[in-house]
């Protein structure tokens, strides 16, 4: 029997105004900011402000950090900022549109 097909299966989508090779750069923005939420150092203590704060757990981070994750989720990411106290806006790139 065949298999059917979905038209709203795209496959994975690339976007020519957002390319990186390996992680996110917002994983490299949290990590700073916590890292920076701790005198500069990114230590256990310092993961550990943002799931007491209401972020996500111990075990998330060091997954975006040190582990496979390349794309975390957009609320996550944002829970994270925001239970260090941050959060994100929208500002024009130079020389873009």
């Amino acid at each position: 029997m065949a298999k059917a097909t979905s038209k709203t299966n795209r496959g994975i989508v690339r976007y020519k105004s957002y390319m990186f090779r390996d992680k996110d750069p917002t994983i490299d923005q949290v990590r700073t900011l916590v890292a920076d939420a701790n005198g500069g150092r990114l230590t256990k203590e310092a993961l550990k402000l943002v799931p007491e704060n209401g972020g996500p757990t111990v075990s998330c981070l060091k997954a975006w950090f040190y582990g496979d994750v390349k794309r975390p989720k957009n609320e996550t990411l944002e829970a994270a900022g925001r239970a260090l106290g941050y959060k994100r806006e929208w500002v024009k790139m130079n020389g873009k549109g």
